[in-house]
């Protein structure tokens, strides 16, 4: 590997079930409002095309993912009961990676090694 990043990305998707839309999108300023004291979140925010919903967010390494996931565990609860999850990547270097594939192994991620890259 030719990178010392150690930064996580998660990549989760969300088909919104019809008429549900607002209701969604006002969970999501209750998960960037609570995201943004996390102290190891490099990036957070929701993207939409119709239906579809896709959150962009990125943490210094795995610990910062499990700290999220545990901050907004009870929101992701309420967001999953009007919206599917249809996809979820996790992206990083292997080594932190390791650390991610049990705690999150029920969400069946596709996980992404990080070989090549640098940050700023």
């Amino acid at each position: 590997m030719s990178t010392q990043d150690q930064c996580c990305t998660i990549v989760p998707y969300f088909k919104i079930s019809s008429g549900n839309l607002e209701t969604f999108k006002s969970l999501c300023e209750q998960f960037v409002e609570k995201t943004s004291s996390e102290p190891k979140c490099l990036f957070y925010g929701f993207s939409f095309n119709e239906d579809v919903a896709h959150c962009r967010e990125g943490y210094s390494d795995a610990e910062g993912v499990l700290n999220h996931l545990e901050n907004v565990g009870a929101l992701l609860g309420e967001a999953l009961k009007i919206a599917d999850l249809t996809r979820l990547e996790i992206h990083g270097p292997e080594g932190e990676l390791a650390k991610l594939r049990e705690p999150l192994a029920e969400l069946n991620p596709s996980f992404f090694i990080l070989e090549y890259g640098f940050r700023r």
